[in-house]
């Protein structure tokens, strides 16, 4: 129940949030974003503090974060173009990536640390802390004002003109397309490395935190490394290799039961997953128009955590029925076998787009010059 506390919200307000991002300034949505978590995190920490949290404001607490973390995201990602050149779109996304595995690998055996410590208020009072870095970071940004020359949008066509634009835009389906064939049997990876940590290699909560910082350094390697490797190969000969290479890795944690052995295909994992993750995200940005970016975004989250959650399911109710050794190798063949469709489903068409707006394309008959320098006017 508090996973799905956690991750309802996402399902639920991701593609009202992604609106939201495009419609007003995305600065201020996340000022108050933030705000509203950093808020919620200071009640939970009082209601713990006070000893009056139990599992129903536990599960109503951790839904009110999600649903932060769902109006925070289209608005977060969608920032990323605007503060990079594009030609370094492929590092920062790559670090941003990085930042969130570190913090995967990290903050579980920090906080596990602490409530060892400390308590667990003093957790939740540390999770409320970090948010006033992020907003003061946020406070002091000066972000350029953009005018554009379209008319303003009311809230629900705004999110169907971002929905019309994800089912229309060839190379964006081509990333929801990889998204799935990679995220299906990739999520048998952290569906299962609980169970498997603790049912086949008889390891604590300790052992568990070391293989998930495993993962960790690899990410960070691997953000590190690969803005020289796509310089030198394609992201579809990229992608396809880091595919192959996490097909492996599931196919090790079918048969490895030594912890230094699986701790060094951890390394693996962590960097193939951060290789992955950067490319995908990466096309999805350079397939969706500055005035749609954050809708578009929103969807591909939405299918992102769609994904995950599904496969989680499916490799768990597997794993019930039969043990997790056949469930890593039936996992490792999807991941090899969904690599034959990369020919039809091109990273390389949908980064190669170029959305920049020009005054010297010609006007088609929808649109009609606009009043001002910005650009044509739509005509709705």
């Amino acid at each position: 129940m508090v996973q799905a506390s956690t991750s309802l919200p996402l399902f639920v307000f991701a593609l009202p949030a992604g609106a939201l991002a495009d419609m007003f300034d995305r600065r201020r949505l996340l000022l108050i974003t933030q705000g509203w978590m950093l808020f919620v995190a200071a009640g939970l920490t009082l209601m713990t503090v006070y000893g009056q949290t139990g599992p129903l404001a536990l599960l109503v607490f951790t839904a009110a974060i999600g649903v932060g973390t769902a109006f925070n995201a289209p608005a977060w990602q969608a920032i990323v173009p605007e503060i990079v050149p594009r030609d370094e779109l492929p590092a920062a996304v790559a670090l941003n990536s990085a930042g969130i595995n570190i913090a995967r690998a990290v903050g579980p055996a920090l906080g596990g640390i602490v409530v060892a410590r400390l308590g667990p208020g003093a957790a939740f009072g540390l999770n409320a802390l970090s948010f006033i870095g992020v907003i003061f970071v946020l406070f002091v940004w000066k972000r350029e004002r953009r005018i554009g020359s379209l008319p303003p949008e009311h809230f629900f066509s705004a999110m169907l003109a971002g929905l019309r634009y994800a089912r229309h835009a060839t190379g964006f389906k081509q990333v929801l397309g990889r998204v799935f064939l990679f995220i299906i049997p990739a999520s048998a990876l952290w569906a299962l490395l609980p169970l498997l940590a603790r049912q086949e290699l008889g390891l604590g909560a300790g052992g568990y935190g070391v293989l998930l910082g495993a993962v960790g350094l690899g990410a960070v390697s691997g953000a590190f490394v690969l803005p020289r490797i796509r310089k030198t190969i394609s992201v579809d000969k990229l992608t396809t290799s880091a595919t192959l290479s996490y097909g492996l890795v599931l196919l090790a944690l079918a048969v490895v039961r030594s912890v230094p052995l699986l701790i060094i295909v951890m390394l693996i994992s962590g960097t193939m997953w951060i290789t992955m993750l950067t490319a995908l995200n990466v096309a999805a940005q350079s397939a969706a128009a500055g005035w749609v970016r954050a809708r578009v975004l929103s969807v591909y989250l939405v299918f992102f955590f769609g994904s995950m959650a599904v496969g989680s399911i499916l490799w768990g109710a597997l794993a019930n029925l039969l043990t997790m050794s056949p469930v890593f190798i039936i996992a490792a063949i999807m991941a090899v076998m969904g690599t034959i469709t990369n020919r039809w489903l091109s990273l390389t068409s949908a980064e190669g787009i170029d959305l920049t707006p020009s005054l010297h394309w010609p006007v088609p008959s929808a649109v009609v010059p606009g009043d001002n320098e910005s650009g044509p006017t739509l005509v709705t």
